[in-house]
């Protein structure tokens, strides 16, 4: 009944924002800003080019004013730092002026409707992970990715670990006997109908469990309820939550990935602990308008192809917490239809 009540606030047109991007806010900032981050993890190792099998075709475009990088999110969250690092080596390797444009708020449809709308000229694209087809399935849009042209993916971040108070569960062994002791009791923040939302819809189900879901906000909104003990479980992106993971704050209870990456090598993943749940990763890809033509999709192609094999642009994007990742448009298409379908067979399930 919680999980129908929440779908019907959804349907009723709840403005909602999106997972793991930072406070509520419209802002316009210039890519020469430094981006900065907590702590510096070790540069990662450029998945997917390997595996892409498509390379970008060659391209006589180039940009001929300032790209707008449009970030459905606030400043400050992964989203938003991965941009920078993409908006300030780009500038860096082209000479081309790139501003990322901070437009929060709808469940990412703030952000994408200003692309759909934006001219198809190359000099306007959403970036992020999942917030097309999570607000799709939700019921927050008629539109998922294929309402627009899809450009490469730049970096990943790996699902959406789980996190939890260590004075009250050490481990996720003890988390799922205490929600199977108190069912409907124990409380998970999330944003309801965005990424976490299914994230938690999945580990209920793969548990056996029935968790009070709550909806607080942005990521500073989550880990202050973490933080105050108002809420039992929050997933949540390392880059937010490896302070507090160290200050012994927070302990993690695992990772629902199908490996260990790099960046989070010492978090178990939920399969190791006998919970048999891999969600999709973010991973963080390029939305243009829909009439875009192939060959401004071949130049941002090259240009994140050639970044994410840059030592320099690997250890900057490692410095925010995340790990280089490049697909190309193809590839970044059929990966978006793959995630699409994994995360609406999570609502369709939950629909029966």
């Amino acid at each position: 009944m919680k999980k129908r009540l929440l779908a019907t606030v959804l349907a009723a047109g709840l403005v909602l924002s999106m997972t793991a991007c930072g406070s509520s806010q419209t802002q316009a900032t210039t890519a020469a800003e430094t981006t900065k981050a907590a702590a510096s993890s070790e540069a990662a190792t450029t998945k997917g080019s390997e595996a892409a099998g498509t390379e970008a075709a060659a391209s006589t475009w180039k940009p001929t004013t300032t790209v707008s990088i449009v970030v459905p999110a606030g400043a400050g969250g992964n989203t938003d730092l991965s941009a920078r690092v993409f908006a300030e080596y780009a500038k860096r390797m082209t000479g081309a002026d790139f501003i990322v444009v901070n437009a929060n708020g709808a469940a990412g449809s703030v952000a994408a409707n200003q692309v759909r709308s934006a001219a198809a000229d190359g000099h306007t694209f959403l970036y992020g992970h999942n917030l097309v087809n999570v607000a799709n399935i939700a019921g927050v849009t008629d539109y998922n990715y294929t309402a627009f042209k899809l450009g490469p993916t730049f970096a990943l971040d790996p699902a959406q670990q789980f996190y939890a108070n260590p004075e009250k569960y050490k481990t996720l062994d003890e988390f799922i006997q205490a929600a199977k002791a108190n069912p409907g009791k124990l409380k998970a923040c999330t944003e309801v109908g965005a990424y976490t939302y299914y994230e938690l819809l999945a580990f209920e189900k793969v548990a056996g469990i029935d968790l009070d879901l709550v909806d607080v906000g942005s990521n500073s909104d989550k880990v202050a309820a973490m933080l105050s003990g108002q809420v039992d479980l929050m997933p949540g992106a390392y880059i937010n939550c490896k302070d507090y993971l160290e200050a012994g704050q927070f302990v993690c209870l695992g990772a629902p990935t199908k490996e260990r990456y790099e960046l989070i090598k010492d978090i178990p993943t939920l399969t190791e602990q006998g919970v048999d749940l891999v969600y999709p990763n973010c991973e963080f890809s390029f939305y243009f308008p829909k009439d875009t033509s192939d060959d401004v999709i071949a130049w941002y192609d090259q240009l994140v192809k050639k970044m994410t094999e840059d030592p320099e642009v690997k250890e900057a994007i490692a410095k925010v917490e995340m790990m280089p990742y490049y697909l190309s448009s193809a590839d970044s298409e059929a990966n978006d239809e793959k995630i699409y379908n994994e995360i609406k067979q999570i609502a369709d399930d939950l629909a029966k």
